[in-house]
């Protein structure tokens, strides 16, 4: 039995096929992206690839790799110490590192030796990465978006949520990307994901996602807080048909208040936040508000934050943008109730 050599275009293409997929990078390289579900196994964890590095350098590539085999060797065998010495023969892993193989292959090797089925990515992460990219690209073109537009606070994202409760697909680039999509959409103690960890976040939903049936998609713009949509992906949503959600303006407030509810607890926070927006909307109109949100009139600044702001924005880009913007029927929710979201999502879902 030999290690396997398959290349990046068959692993993103039978990625499914594989008892499990193994990243052999560092700790850190797996951390800012890593193929869907793959388990990181270092051979060489973040300080001893620092340390191999550095040797390589100041003396030479022989001391280098006799340093770094020994720490390679140590770290396989605690990997197979504790993961694999209870699995069955017909375990098929799928292996990667960064590029060369070095790392993965040496895995690879021992993990052949013992029996297994082990196959190993040609190329490592960097020609997957390049794939991947491509397939999102040919992907997009393939999927009927249904694209849901709607100003700021009209329960966009609530109604993909009971979309995709009602069992149809939906594609939540919020949720991917741990941003609401705007200057306020970051929530407290959360991170966003590196720009590769979205675009595989991305890629991993589209390549699930059956071509035969529309995709429900909310109306974005090219930037999601810090990472940005996909070029081609971003283009396809914007030649698709839309949808238009309304919301009565007290609602909505209500809503952006139950979402942003931590802005009401922290008026700190919420004051940093609208600071951001000195440049467009001026220093006086700030003070303004910062000062209603210090007396706990913070529906009030959310308020005026639509009437100013948002909404002139968003419907300027969206008539600018989508393409079939002008085209689209509107939708009415008449309140929040469960009921009423669940009865909009009934209608955008047959309608044409």
């Amino acid at each position: 039995m030999a290690v396997q050599l398959i290349s990046a275009a068959q692993a993103l293409h039978t990625l499914d096929s594989f008892s499990v997929v193994i990243d052999a990078r560092s700790e850190d390289e797996h951390a800012l992206d890593h193929l869907p579900t793959a388990l990181n196994w270092p051979t060489l964890n973040n300080q001893e690839r620092i340390l191999v590095g550095t040797l390589y350098k100041q003396q030479g590539a022989f001391e280098a790799k006799k340093i770094g085999a020994s720490l390679a060797a140590a770290n396989i065998s605690r990997h197979i110490q504790e993961n694999v010495l209870q699995l069955p023969i017909t375990w098929k892993p799928l292996l990667y590192c960064w590029r060369g193989g070095k790392r993965s292959g040496s895995l690879a090797l021992i993990l052949d030796q013992i029996g297994f089925k082990v196959s190993l990515i040609e190329g490592g992460y960097k020609a997957f990465r390049a794939e991947l990219v491509k397939n999102i690209a040919e992907l997009a073109v393939k999927i009927q978006f249904k694209v849901v537009c709607g100003l700021t606070g009209s329960g966009k994202t609530r109604l993909l949520h009971e979309l995709a409760r009602q069992g149809h697909q939906v594609l939540d680039l919020e949720a991917l990307a741990h941003h609401r999509s705007s200057v306020l959409g970051l929530m407290p103690g959360d991170h966003q994901p590196s720009q590769k960890a979205f675009d595989t976040a991305i890629w991993d939903v589209l390549r699930q996602l059956d071509l035969s049936r529309p995709v429900f998609v909310e109306s974005e713009s090219k930037k999601v807080g810090n990472v940005a949509i996909p070029e081609t992906l971003m283009e396809a949503m914007r030649q698709s048909p839309c949808v238009i959600l309304e919301l009565g303006l007290e609602h909505r407030i209500e809503l952006l208040m139950q979402d942003y509810a931590h802005f009401s607890q922290d008026s700190n926070s919420f004051i940093t936040r609208l600071n951001t927006l000195t440049q467009s909307l001026g220093k006086k109109q700030i003070e303004s508000w910062s000062e209603l949100v210090q007396q706990a009139q913070t529906p009030q600044v959310v308020k005026e934050l639509l009437q100013l702001h948002y909404d002139p924005i968003y419907v300027s880009s969206s008539q600018r943008n989508f393409l079939q913007y002008k085209n689209a029927n509107t939708y009415k929710l008449g309140g929040l109730e469960a009921s009423e979201l669940a009865r909009v999502a009934g209608e955008v879902a047959l309608a044409n």
